[in-house]
């Protein structure tokens, strides 16, 4: 296993509906936090990645403006977009620009103020992620792309409405206990299933809710990581892939293939395979995208991904916990950031400072952040 890059730093705002301050104000929560953990000042960093989807906010190029608020000025600095992966994809660059040679740490900040606007507009942006010719005119927004997955997985697989509420269930029960998720509410298998339709067969609480927040992590060679830091956690693989913009390119709809590229990258170049893997964060944005997550990964079969939450196996106590801390289900999902989160979490399981939802003895973990609809799949494994 690879051990030339360490994460030595990991921070993350609360998660909120409406974030009162401004962009560069939001972004700072994460960056001190993720400063203030690494035990750096900011000459210690020697360049910056700063990651967001656009036209959410007015402001063009803010790299240049946190560069500039955060006191990064005269470091160089780069904006990066991936959609819902933007952070993720920062990670795999940051750790591109170590191991070249040309800096030592890299700061990966991830934000979205998404009440900016209104919900009507966020999903006439996000339907603007897919072909703006061919399909997002027609009124294909995210919960429609997602619920064509269902349908097909449902046809498939046999998988019901019932396996994609209990998913719900569980990120519920992990959300309370994450002071900063947005929904931290517990809910019932009869109160998912009773919710109304978004796009059938997905109903309310089968969807992730939009909001404003900022992640956070802090790259370091191993040199610097081994003099800097206590506890740095290793990236072991990295792993990305990417599909058809339009969803009649594809060969099916039951799974997300950039998932499967990336996995089998990350896998390959780390060293382990599913069974290895101690703790995940997957993108559950909607319960169908952790449904074939499961199964994307390696971690079931094909058309066994129901069997790990009917057996409660992606539970803490399970043989693959899967977001414990509530995932996009219960954190909400501010685009820029969300991928850096999920680092985050990792990174404390990985350290042992995860509190009341610690995997006992984890030592792999693995962070799984889409795109769009499955445009842009990364994969990262990461070691104590």
């Amino acid at each position: 296993m690879p051990k030339d890059v360490a994460i030595i730093g990991v921070g993350q705002s609360a998660f909120v509906r409406n974030y009162e301050g401004s962009i560069r104000e939001l972004a700072f929560e994460a960056y001190s936090e993720a400063m203030k953990d690494a035990g750096i000042t900011n000459r210690d960093v020697g360049a910056s990645i700063i990651c967001s989807a656009p036209e959410y906010d007015k402001q063009r190029s803010p790299a240049g403006l946190m560069a500039e608020y955060l006191g990064l000025n005269p470091q160089p600095t780069f904006a990066l977009e991936s959609v819902c992966s933007s952070s993720t994809s920062g990670l795999r660059a940051a750790y591109a620009l170590i191991k070249s040679g040309l800096h030592d740490i890299v700061v990966v900040l991830g934000f979205q103020k998404m009440s900016e606007i209104t919900s009507a507009d966020s999903q006439e942006r996000m339907g603007r992620g897919a072909d703006i010719m061919w399909e997002s005119p027609f009124g294909t927004m995210m919960p429609a792309y997602y619920a064509m997955h269902a349908r097909a997985h449902f046809a498939r697989y046999g998988t019901t409405e019932k396996d994609l509420a209990l998913i719900r269930v569980k990120a519920t029960k992990y959300g309370t206990l994450n002071e900063k998720a947005v929904y931290r509410k517990q809910l019932t298998l009869e109160q998912c299933l009773e919710s109304e339709y978004i796009a059938s067969p997905l109903k309310k609480f089968d969807c992730c809710a939009n909001a404003d927040g900022s992640s956070c992590m802090i790259l370091a060679s191993a040199d610097r990581a081994k003099e800097i830091s206590k506890k740095p956690v290793w990236i072991l693989g990295l792993g990305s892939g990417t599909a058809s913009l339009t969803m009649t390119g594809r060969d099916a709809l039951d799974g997300l293939n950039c998932a499967r590229v990336a996995a089998q990258e990350a896998y390959k170049m780390a060293g382990v395979g599913p069974q290895d893997i101690d703790v995940a964060e997957v993108h559950d944005c909607f319960t169908i995208a952790e449904m074939m997550a499961y199964e994307n990964l390696g971690f079931a079969e094909p058309g066994k991904g129901a069997e790990l939450i009917r057996e409660g196996e992606t539970y803490l106590e399970g043989k693959i916990p899967v977001n414990v801390d509530g995932g996009l289900l219960s954190k909400g999902h501010p685009i820029g950031a969300t991928g850096g989160s999920q680092v985050r979490t990792i990174v404390l399981q990985l350290r042992g400072e995860a509190g009341e939802i610690q995997v006992p003895g984890a030592e792999i973990g693995l962070v799984h952040n889409i795109g769009g609809v499955g445009i842009y799949g990364n994969v990262a494994i990461f070691g104590r």
